[in-house]
């Protein structure tokens, strides 16, 4: 568990609640130093809400801000702040925070956030700020992981935890927190566009300085297994800084409405450019029928349908082999002594039969980079979070409670399994026996949305490659 950062004894906390945060905003520094969303629901204990920033407990994360120079508030000095709680109410859009501090030189320095209903947006103003001084927007962690990444990581997949920094040239640009650490982190220093973010499975935050302001990144270690990531702006000539703050979930959608290139914080690794256009398709499906459940159901109908011609010439030749099967063992029993008999007269089989032993791979092969990015969509999106499908599946992210799609899915993997040719090697037949076994394990503790995708394929696999395998035999008794 992170320690905590320091707050002076006497530092104050106000209380910001509106229909979907959260916020407490600390008179050390004027900093924001939890942040609650209200329609996210905790990892472990549904009844509470999902904590993204703390300063302490599971992790420390906070959003910090103030002005460069000798004198001139920063994060680290004490803010006049009235405590309390403060609530957005009903009819209101708007509700503002303002805190003051004093400079060295006596002028007052205030710090106004602005909540608005229905946004993950917060608007941070400095005002009172001297022409010609910069103000700075950062955003500290510490360098764990996030809960759900550690869930991620219990099934071999990794997702991003850490800053990134998006420009209009250099795009999308993630940096590792070791990087930082050893000074090789590599991203845009200097821009008049673009955005600074902290991100983790499921949730991100970022600093969104407006279009058209000369801004500078930076990134760099602050303490034990602690890391800043922010940017630097310059103060207008009527002495006013303004920067947006987002801080919320990953819904793709949304973000790319906020601001250019931050729906990429989304993490679908190396597939994004089939992940993408998979998602699309999906959250299509999602506002036809008003669940991400059966939507995972049309979309693998969809791909099933797109791949029918390729699926059914897989199928086709497997049906193939599986009528060659006894000749194939016939000829091992012959020439089982003479490997290179043996095969000589298995090339000759293949060619007087048409049949292309490869012929059921190849085209399973061209769909591979298609599942993998369909495994990266259901498992990164935020919207799969807590959504239920029906009945005991109350949250598609993760495992079924009680097992049940696992070992349905165990038993349409048997299913298929009998479908195929069996291998004419006996050790290769029994390995083949064991794979169903051996996924109904793996598949235990996948997330229920991954499972239902993989069972409703094979259900359609199976019917198809049932009719195929019907019509090949029929065939070949005429």
């Amino acid at each position: 568990m992170p320690a905590a950062i320091a707050v002076p004894l006497g530092a104050v906390t106000a209380k910001i609640r509106t229909d979907l945060l959260v916020v407490d905003v600390s008179s050390q520094g004027g900093d924001i130093t939890r942040v609650e969303l209200v329609r996210h629901r905790d990892s472990e204990d549904k009844s509470k809400n999902f904590v993204l920033l703390e300063n302490g407990g599971k992790h420390v994360y906070l959003a910090q801000s103030g002005v460069i120079g000798d004198g001139l508030p920063n994060h680290k000095m004490e803010w006049k702040l009235t405590p309390g709680e403060r609530v957005l109410k009903d009819g209101e859009d708007k509700l503002e925070l303002r805190l003051e501090a004093t400079a060295a030189t006596g002028a007052k320095v205030a710090k106004t956030y602005v909540f608005s209903r229905g946004s993950y947006q917060v608007e941070v103003r400095h005002e009172g700020v001297a022409p010609g001084a910069h103000a700075y927007y950062q955003i500290t962690r510490d360098g764990k992981p996030a809960g759900e990444q550690s869930n991620a990581m219990m099934m071999g997949v990794v997702t991003f935890t850490g800053p990134a920094v998006y420009t209009d040239a250099e795009k999308f640009q993630k940096v590792e927190f070791a990087d930082i650490l050893k000074g090789k982190a590599k991203f845009a220093q200097k821009a008049d566009n673009g955005w600074v973010a902290m991100i983790q499975h499921y949730f991100v935050s970022a600093w969104l300085p407006p279009a058209g302001t000369a801004r500078e990144f930076f990134m760099r270690k602050v303490g034990e297994d602690l890391y800043s990531a922010g940017v630097i702006v310059p103060v207008g000539a009527d002495g006013r800084s303004s920067v947006s703050f987002y801080v919320g979930p990953q819904e793709q959608e949304k973000l790319e409405k906020v601001a250019p290139g931050l729906d990429l914080v989304v993490d679908y690794g190396w597939l994004t450019v089939i992940a993408a256009p998979l998602f699309w398709v999906l959250a299509a499906i999602y506002k036809l029928v008003g669940n991400w459940g059966w939507a995972i159901m049309g979309l693998t109908l969809l791909l099933k349908l797109a791949f029918f011609p390729l699926s059914a010439a897989s199928y086709k030749s497997m049906a193939k082999m599986r009528v060659l099967t006894p000749k194939l063992v016939k000829l091992k029993e012959v020439y089982g002594d003479d490997k290179q008999r043996l095969n000589q007269e298995m090339m000759a089989l293949y060619k007087k039969e048409k049949v292309n032993p490869l012929g059921g791979c190849l085209p399973v092969l061209v769909q591979i980079p298609v599942f993998i990015a369909l495994y990266w969509v259901l498992l990164g999106t935020v919207e799969m979070r807590n959504a239920p499908w029906l009945g005991w599946i109350t949250d598609l992210s993760v495992k079924d409670p009680y097992y049940v799609l696992p070992l349905i899915m165990g038993a349409t993997m048997f299913i298929q399994t009998k479908l195929n040719p069996t291998p004419p090697d006996p050790i290769q037949a029994k390995v083949m026996l064991f794979m169903p076994i051996i996924f109904t394990v793996m598949f235990l503790w996948f997330p229920a949305g991954l499972v239902l995708y993989w069972t409703v394929n094979n259900i359609l696999s199976i019917a198809q490659q049932w009719q195929i395998t019907r019509l090949v035999e029929a065939g070949e008794k005429k």
